[in-house]
């Protein structure tokens, strides 16, 4: 059960949109985590990083998703008990998995399967945020893109294996918003700004005042407009929703179309118009309720703008919306850090038993309240475990001490064993005795009696040799 009651959105919203799960992903970035379990089914609390954006979808009230993945993943998700808890209509549909084949390749691939306006979401999305904050603007405005943006966190605990490694900084993105913080007008990467932050003057005779903004992350849930769909069936060039859509749809929204007042176009706008080509009047497709739109539009007062005398939008058809998240949860689960960050946290979001109820519980083992013991667990006496998720059919004999760390699937620790602040991976086995601080254990490792590490990336040499 949830613990939090803010996931209501009124089922006529939901109806006018379909789910789109984007769950192919290879987990590129945490690779030692991944080389054996696709990151969509890696365990969070015990249960499949994919099944929490599923859940939210199901929670405010949609009955089917489309759900872009690979056959393997496709296979665990029929295994997987904690699946079946999932009532929505699934409609899988599996893309090669050594494809190289970006977010927008996979929606453009499922083209045929979209008839309305879309909400895509990321399997690594783990938030709390009400849905209907994007879907609200997105309505709301007509808007072409609505998406939502997160607060950069920066995470406390220790990685395994990275202490004392520098960290390296991740570019930023600068975005630019409206006084309203509601209206996107401006998105760059740092790794693009090479001569410095420029803004086209189209943008800035539209929105004089805009806000720049820093430490922000996309939490990679859009709702975007069917037309936007049919434009990526056309412009095959663009593989990225996130890398190269959305800043092209951004930037579009201030080029010279048929649609907006002749003026004389900056140099810059020029150049982007020789760069962007003729295709944004496909974007422009008019939706059924159009005409009604556009009447209730001119016989209203309501401008989303002061200053000037200018229509509202300033006659601009392609609007994009952006929500960010003050306060709440809204984790991309895509990082180490993040994982072991989104763990300590899932006890928190459902209001779950901590222990399993077929797990054997020795009445002798110290279990802190903030701990997760899966199913057919056994933990044997004189144990302590503290601030850690222990995952189903996991063994932990006598006098084993775990605090802090993360034990999927079917790891055996041995008697007399220390694990502080560690990743052990599925099916590993921790030798008698062994004390191990900081490690990251890869799947199916054996770690000898009496072995002593800390902060080690401990993985088989052709996990290496993969990396």
């Amino acid at each position: 059960m949830l613990a939090s009651s803010s996931f209501h959105l009124p089922p006529a919203n939901i109806m006018e949109l379909q789910a789109v799960l984007m769950a192919a992903g290879g987990g590129s970035r945490m690779p030692d985590l991944t080389y054996k379990t696709p990151k969509p089914m890696l365990p969070v609390g015990n249960k499949p990083l994919m099944w929490y954006p599923l859940n939210l979808l199901e929670r405010v009230g949609f009955e089917e998703v489309i759900v872009i993945t690979t056959k393997e993943v496709q296979k665990m998700m029929i295994t997987d008990p904690k699946m079946k808890d999932v009532k929505m209509k699934l409609d899988v549909v599996c893309i090669q998995e050594d494809g190289d084949m970006g977010t927008a390749d996979a929606l453009r691939h499922i083209q045929q399967k979209i008839k309305t306006d879309v909400l895509v979401v990321s399997c690594d999305l783990i938030t709390d945020v009400a849905l209907h904050e994007v879907v609200d603007l997105f309505r709301a405005h007509n808007a072409t893109l609505a998406m939502l943006m997160s607060k950069a966190h920066e995470f406390t605990e220790t990685v395994p294996g990275q202490k004392g490694k520098k960290k390296t900084g991740e570019q930023r993105d600068f975005v630019g918003v409206d006084q309203s913080g509601k209206r996107l007008l401006f998105m760059a990467n740092e790794a693009d700004l090479e001569d410095g932050l420029s803004i086209r003057k189209s943008i800035m005779r539209k929105h004089p005042r805009m806000h720049i903004k820093t430490g922000l992350v996309d939490a990679h849930l859009y709702c975007l407009k069917k037309a936007v769909v049919d434009f990526l069936a056309d412009n095959k060039s663009i593989s990225s929703i996130r890398g190269e859509l959305v800043p092209y749809l951004v930037r579009k929204q201030f080029s010279k179309t048929t649609n907006s007042p002749k003026i004389k176009e900056d140099a810059e706008d020029q150049n982007q118009k020789t760069v962007d080509g003729s295709t944004s009047h496909e974007l422009l497709i008019s939706s059924r309720d159009e005409l009604l739109l556009q009447l209730a539009q001119e016989r209203s007062c309501w401008n989303d703008h002061r200053g000037d005398m200018s229509e509202a939008y300033h006659g601009g058809k392609l609007r994009c919306y952006v929500h960010i998240v003050d306060q709440g949860l809204c984790y991309r689960v895509n990082t180490l850090a993040a994982y072991i960050e989104a763990n300590r946290l899932a006890p928190k979001l459902f209001e779950e038993p901590a222990v399993h109820p077929s797990a054997v519980i020795s009445e002798r083992c110290q279990m802190g309240s903030d701990s997760i013991i899966g199913a057919q667990c056994q933990v044997a006496d004189k144990t302590s475990i503290k601030r850690s998720t222990i995952g189903h059919s996991a063994m932990v004999r006598e006098k084993v001490k775990v605090t802090n760390s993360i034990i999927m699937h079917g790891v055996t620790i041995e008697e007399g064993c220390n694990i502080q602040g560690c990743v052990i991976c599925s099916n590993a086995v921790i030798g008698r005795g062994a004390d191990l601080k900081y490690c990251l254990v890869g799947s199916g490792q054996q770690i000898e009696p009496e072995a002593e590490r800390t902060n080690e990336v401990i993985v088989g040499t052709d996990q290496l040799m993969e990396i």
